[in-house]
């Protein structure tokens, strides 16, 4: 309905009122020099840690993205303000005890990112990022020589991780975690591979794998319904099965995962569950955010007890090692 009064002003004038009424235009943000992936690297009140942020349009004019923490999974940010090399965005507390929100400002200088992350609980992280690598093959991988990581004898390939007591061991000829403690990773590192392995976990149980210490594959014992991200088989966070797969809790499964670049193909129980589809960044829990070097293959340990045999990687040649 147009408002009465209108029609008794004279033309300039409602073209004034109406124009006072209308949301003030927002610059368009399609060139932003922050759109794109992150790699950061934080320094936490006790150690430095990885984390990950992504920016990217809704619409044209609207900055929006997802963040990474050094733990959990990456959560959605509404809303990213840039303005003359300076970036600002929030939000909401994931698996913080605060419910404070996440502020997140740094200073973009070319393709280096200088900020500062403050806690829901209040403590100040400083951070650097650098723009993430895209990873992209020019050319089919080229297999080479099959790496038998765990064949049922010892654990000479692999080193428990710092963070917790190690209660990893060989028994029965299974690579066997007894209950919560250390990560377990080998100690060859990898770039582009095909890995094949077998798990068991009891009920409830979670473990995970993370393919070059930093994009876990999850293992656990999943409900059923409809497939997750955090769920057996998923990309943590990032991308869920198309399908249910899994066998349940107490029986021996088989994972067969390529990764070449960031692309990554995900068989549980011989079925195809994730199909050549894009790791965006890193997961919770990754070793760093250096996503260009090459990086171990890692079991987490810190969750429950798990059991793993038949463990083989097959490295692409000719990639950096």
């Amino acid at each position: 309905m147009t408002c009465s009064w209108m029609h008794r002003l004279p033309i300039v004038l409602v073209t004034a009122a109406v124009s006072a009424m209308m949301p003030m235009a927002v610059p368009a943000q399609a060139g932003a020099p922050i759109i794109g992936r992150w790699d950061l690297t934080v320094q936490g009140t006790n150690r430095a840690y990885p984390s990950w942020v992504e920016v990217y349009l809704s619409g044209h004019r609207t900055l929006v993205g997802r963040f990474l923490a050094g733990f959990g999974s990456a959560r959605p940010i509404s809303k990213v303000t840039y303005d003359n090399g300076t970036v600002h965005f929030s939000l909401p507390p994931q698996w913080e005890a605060e419910p404070n929100d996440v502020q997140v400002t740094a200073t973009l200088a070319g393709d280096r990112l200088t900020g500062t992350i403050v806690q829901p609980n209040g403590e100040k992280h400083r951070f650097t990022g650098v723009r993430a690598p895209t990873l992209r093959r020019t050319a089919e991988p080229v297999w080479g020589k099959e790496v038998v990581l765990f064949d049922g004898t010892d654990m000479n390939a692999w080193e428990p991780l710092p963070g917790g007591e190690s209660h990893w061991k060989v028994i029965g000829g299974l690579l066997t975690n007894t209950r919560s403690g250390a990560n377990l990773a080998t100690k060859q590192t990898f770039t582009d591979f095909t890995l094949h392995l077998e798990f068991r976990v009891p009920k409830g149980g979670n473990s995970g794998i993370y393919l070059r210490g930093r994009h876990e594959v999850q293992v656990e014992d999943s409900p059923l319904g409809e497939p997750s991200s955090t769920h057996l088989g998923g990309v943590y966070g990032f991308l869920a099965p198309n399908d249910q797969a899994h066998k349940g809790a107490g029986v021996w499964q088989t994972f067969d995962i390529t990764l070449v670049g960031r692309r990554v193909t995900v068989v549980l129980n011989g079925k195809t569950i994730i199909a050549d589809q894009t790791i965006p960044g890193i997961t919770g829990g990754a070793l760093d955010s250096n996503e260009g070097e090459p990086g171990p293959l890692y079991l987490q340990g810190d969750h429950t007890a798990v059991e793993y045999r038949n463990i083989r990687i097959t490295p692409v040649v000719g990639l950096p090692k």
